[in-house]
C-alpha cells in the first residue's frame, strides 16, 4: 500500500485526480498541499499552507508517488516573476524535499510545446521546469504534456473560452497533436502512469495521453 502527494488539488486536472486517487485502493493515504481547506475524507490529509511556507511542512511531504499539476497563466499571475514562481520554484521546490523524503516517482504536468529553448515565454519556463525536476534524480519520472485542457473550471479564462469553442467546431481541421484533450484523460493518464513498474524518465505528448 502506498501514500500518493497531491500538489495543485484545486485545478483543474488536480480536482479530478484526487477524486481518482481517494477511490483507489492502491492507496492508502492521500496527502493534498492547499492553501485552502478541502472536503474531508478518512483516507485524506491536507497540508494547508502558503507555498512561499513549504519549508516548515517539509517534514510531512513524504510519500511513495507524488502527482504535480501545479500551474497558472500569465493573466492569474500577472507578471513573469510571479509565474515563474508558481510554474517553476514551487514545483522544483516539492520535488526537492520529496526526493529527501523517499519519494520514488514524481509525475509532471507539462504543457504541448514545453521547451527551455523556446522564444515563448510559457512554454520556455515549461522546458526548464522538466529540466530541473528531471536533474532531481528520481528513479521515475513521467513528464505529461497536455494540449488546451477541456474541462469545467471555476474561473473564467476568456482566450480559453474562446479556443474550445473553437476545437469543439473546428477541431477536425485541427492536426491529431494539438486538439484539445479532457483534464479528466489527464488525470486518468497519471493514474495509469503512477502504476507501471519501469524505471526512467518518460515524456507523454499529448496525442498520446487522448486513449485515456
Amino acid at each position: 500500500m502506498r501514500t500518493a502527494l497531491l500538489v495543485g488539488s484545486t485545478g483543474l486536472i488536480g480536482k479530478q485526480l484526487l477524486d481518482l486517487l481517494l477511490k483507489d485502493t492502491s492507496y492508502t493515504q492521500v496527502i493534498a498541499i492547499s492553501r485552502t481547506g478541502l472536503a474531508a475524507h478518512p483516507k485524506l490529509k491536507v497540508v494547508q499552507t502558503e507555498f512561499k511556507g513549504l519549508q516548515q511542512h517539509r517534514v510531512e511531504l513524504k510519500a511513495d508517488h507524488i502527482f504535480c499539476c501545479l500551474g497558472t497563466t500569465m493573466r492569474k499571475a500577472k507578471s513573469k516573476e510571479a509565474f515563474r514562481q508558481i510554474d517553476f520554484d514551487y514545483p522544483l521546490t516539492v520535488a526537492r524535499f520529496v526526493k529527501e523524503n523517499g519519494a520514488t516517482k514524481f509525475l509532471l504536468v507539462s504543457a504541448l510545446g514545453a521547451n527551455q529553448e523556446s522564444s515563448i515565454f510559457y512554454n520556455q519556463v515549461k522546458g526548464e521546469v522538466e529540466e530541473g525536476i528531471s536533474k532531481i534524480g528520481f528513479p521515475v519520472l513521467h513528464i505529461l504534456r497536455p494540449s488546451l485542457l477541456l474541462g469545467p473550471r471555476e474561473e473564467q479564462r476568456s482566450g480559453e473560452d474562446a479556443a474550445k469553442v473553437f476545437y469543439r467546431i473546428f477541431g477536425f481541421l485541427i492536426p491529431a497533436k494539438y486538439q484539445g484533450i479532457e483534464s479528466l484523460k489527464v488525470a486518468r493518464a497519471m493514474m495509469s502512469l503512477a502504476k507501471e513498474e519501469k524505471e526512467g524518465t518518460f515524456i507523454h505528448e499529448s496525442i498520446d495521453l487522448q486513449k485515456f
